[in-house]
């Protein structure tokens, strides 16, 4: 059982409630890093009087263990949340939010020349690697803070906002003095302690779905950033790992409206990863704006073929161009706009 304090408790409303339990003899632990607090019900010879504790100073709710805590549960008649992009965009609200971009930032000349394009054809942030998890330890890794660098200069002459990755704890203050939104990749999802250093930060975290991971699994891992404080979590839908082959990863859109149904998070949905294949990311993107998902993240690149990673998934700016200009009736007819 888990007694979940309203935000702002102090420290006399927890010790209250773990006199309470006490009282009651049953143990219990304060869980280390909950905002806002939380106190679990551990073993005892006496038995819990619920009732009492919810009526408890500055209790929430109180839990059974087995149901989730979700900081950004959705009741019946609450609205997506909106989640800055930036000083000039949001995701969330009515229009769609493009995120577009290379998948490595590899010079200032290529990643001014895309950042240019894709604000030309209506994205409203820049996605480009600086730090690059790679599958093997032999491929580009990234450029690191030079590639933040190059990162910033191009949101100064575009106006877009940064999206990009963080890999570890060490290095979220970095990135953070960098990125106007905090990527955590698939590889993360399950890490703990990154979920808990973004979710101090002020700046929005984008998390995206584990490829192995399950529906509560992803919505508790947004959980540990939530709690830890950062309440701008955007949720992003990347694939996941079947047995086909033909696909880098199985675009599982229903968990699209699945979220919309239990979560107030925003959720975006990458064609790209979700693909493997350029040509599936205009069909895939059109499916996920009419599944109800709150934006894209687009790899583009201006020469695919001479990409440092992932050039096999990513637009051309023409071919981006022409899948903004045909998402733009679909967006409206599913009462979105571009």
């Amino acid at each position: 059982m888990l007694v979940v304090m309203e935000s702002g408790s102090g420290a006399e409303h927890v010790d209250h409630v773990v006199r309470l339990l006490s009282e009651m003899g049953v143990d219990s632990c304060v869980l280390e890093g909950a905002c806002p607090p939380i106190v679990e019900v551990l073993t005892g010879n006496g038995t819990v009087d619920r009732a009492g504790l919810e009526e408890a100073p500055r209790v929430e709710r109180v839990l059974d263990r087995a149901e989730p805590i979700l900081a950004g549960s959705r009741t019946e008649h609450e609205q997506t949340r909106t989640v800055p992009l930036g000083k000039h965009a949001t995701v969330g609200g009515r229009q769609l939010a493009i995120i577009a971009g290379p998948c490595s930032v590899e010079s200032q000349q290529q990643v001014l020349e895309i950042a240019a394009a894709v604000a030309d054809s209506g994205a409203v942030a820049l996605r480009g690697g600086a730090f690059k998890p790679r599958t093997t330890p032999y491929a580009f890794q990234g450029h690191g803070e030079r590639g933040l660098e190059m990162l910033a200069r191009a949101r100064e002459e575009t106006g877009l906002a940064i999206v990009t990755e963080v890999m570890c704890t060490e290095q979220v203050e970095l990135v953070a003095r960098y990125a106007d939104v905090l990527q955590v990749g698939s590889r993360n999802m399950h890490h703990a302690p990154l979920l808990r250093a973004v979710g101090q930060q002020s700046r929005p975290v984008l998390l995206k779905r584990g490829w192995s991971a399950t529906l509560d699994e992803y919505l508790m891992a947004a959980e540990y950033i939530m709690r830890g404080g950062n309440l701008n979590v955007i949720l992003c839908e990347r694939g996941i790992r079947t047995h086909e082959t033909y696909v880098r990863n199985t675009l599982a859109l229903a968990i699209v409206p699945e979220i919309k149904r239990r979560s107030t998070l925003p959720i975006i949905v990458d064609p790209s990863h979700g693909t493997g294949r350029s040509h599936l990311v205009a069909p895939m993107s059109n499916a996920a704006v009419a599944c109800g998902a709150d934006g894209l993240l687009i790899e583009v690149h201006h020469t695919p073929g001479k990409a440092w990673s992932d050039g096999h998934q990513s637009l051309d700016p023409e071919q981006f161009s022409k899948l903004m200009t045909g998402l733009a009736p679909l967006a409206e007819a599913c009462g979105r706009r571009l």
